[in-house]
């Protein structure tokens, strides 16, 4: 099979725009070299003399030779990251949220990714456990870093058990090889009561902490937990005393860590401290956010940035009431907030939606479907003005809900307008400034 990257999108008054490219064109090589995904083509397209080989869309193939300057972008984005196909995980998670997916969902949503490429290029947490010598020599050659790892246990049988593959023992031989030739690494832990708690985290905590500066930042988030898991290993959540239990614990690392390192190096999902009923850490905690994209932090973000918004608070003429759907566990951080919120004629509904698509144990705003919403609006009275949904719940880039709902559909069915707030300023400005 012919390796290509699919071309998705030409960029305006680009270099490729200019050689004539169009959606749906391959690059099948890159000066002379086959190339099989994004890391390939970046290192490729950096010289100042490029040459093409293209297939285009009707079939021919065609040989462009190019002259730019050095590092200058050519203007083409692709279908996907990888040409040669994403790694499947070969791996039985006790713990995989995939395999708790509600049936007849789009495809997409049951893949199940572990390829370091993706790693390297969007964040994507990897086991290793699909790693080959020619991958670690690639990994060295290319200097493929920062990697993201799901380490989840540092104890070898514990981590072989949760992820149902023996090669997951050989996590700390493999995080050695890859530090060893300079590759830094973010580790996160899914946390599940009774597997990888109490005396193995504290024992993956200090495994990963020794290896710091090469493991940059350790992340412990809950395991998730959907009704569909009929055939899935049994697992449980975290109750509050558990979780206020692990928040100490984690407190105490974090101590030692500042003293030590001058940061904290260990991070808690909010889960916990929500959980918990317990503060949000202050900003300094996170030390810029270095997982953010995990979760590890999304509150203090969204604190900080309310905190920092310049808000009109002169009011409506006309009495506005706006609804502003969240998850359940969302509901202890806005509640506060909206009700500090003073603006003449502006009626605020906060309305936490629980989820009966994935069940009540999901309580994050994230995975909220539009159905779900949809039904919670229409069950409350419908003097509103309009409704602002949270943009944390959509595809990323699009208006689509996990249920491909999508935000048009939920207006139909509640029969008002809806807006999206991506951010917590987006919020005060819905709310203070609705048209």
């Amino acid at each position: 099979m012919l390796i290509s990257g699919v071309i998705a999108q030409i960029s305006p008054n680009s270099i490729a725009d200019e050689l004539g490219l169009m959606s749906g064109d391959k690059i099948i090589a890159v000066n002379g070299q086959k190339v099989t995904d994004l890391i390939d083509l970046s290192f490729a397209f950096a010289d100042e003399e490029v040459e093409l080989l293209v297939e285009r869309v009707n079939g021919v193939q065609e040989i462009f030779e190019i002259e730019k300057d050095y590092d200058e972008d050519m203007g083409l984005e692709f279908e996907s990251a990888v040409f040669d196909g994403v790694r499947r995980c070969a791996n039985q998670c006790i713990f995989c949220f995939v395999d708790q997916m509600a049936p007849n969902m789009r495809p997409s949503l049951y893949v199940k990714d572990d390829d370091y490429r993706l790693s390297f290029l969007y964040g994507n947490f990897v086991t290793l456990t699909n790693l080959v010598e020619q991958d670690i020599d690639r990994i060295k050659r290319l200097h493929l870093s920062p990697l993201y790892v799901s380490v989840h246990a540092t104890d070898g049988q514990v981590r072989a058990n949760m992820l149902n593959n023996k090669n997951a023992s050989k996590i700390i031989e493999q995080l050695n090889k890859l530090t060893a030739f300079g590759v830094e690494i973010h580790t996160q832990v899914v946390l599940c009561p009774g597997f990888n708690d109490g005396a193995v985290l504290q024992k993956t905590f200090e495994d990963l902490y020794n290896m710091h500066p090469s493991i940059l930042s350790l992340a412990i988030v809950p395991v998730g937990l959907s009704k569909y898991r009929d055939h899935c290993h049994p697992l449980r959540g975290f109750t509050q005393e558990e979780s206020e239990k692990i928040i100490e614990m984690v407190n105490g690392w974090q101590d030692e860590c500042r003293r030590n390192i001058g940061n904290s190096f260990v991070y808690l999902s909010d889960e916990f401290y929500l959980a918990a009923d317990r503060p949000i850490p202050e900003y300094e905690i996170y030390d810029g956010f270095p997982q953010l994209e995990n979760g590890i932090g999304l509150v203090r973000c969204f604190l900080a940035e309310w905190q920092a918004t310049e808000m009109d608070q002169s009011g409506y003429q006309e009495p506005v009431t706006l609804d502003v759907i969240c998850g359940v566990s969302a509901e202890k951080v806005l509640r506060p907030l909206l009700n500090d919120l003073q603006v003449p004629n502006l009626t605020i509904r906060l309305i936490p939606v629980q989820n009966t698509f994935f069940g009540q144990d999901i309580t994050v705003t994230g995975l909220l479907t539009g159905q779900d919403i949809s039904a919670k609006l229409n069950a409350l009275p419908s003097n509103r003005t309009g409704v602002i949904l949270p943009g944390v719940a959509l595809r990323k880039g699009e208006s689509v809900f996990l249920d491909d709902m999508t935000i048009e559909d939920v207006a139909h069915i509640i029969g008002a307008p809806v807006k999206v707030a991506y951010s917590a300023s987006d919020l005060a400005r819905l709310l203070t400034a609705w048209r």
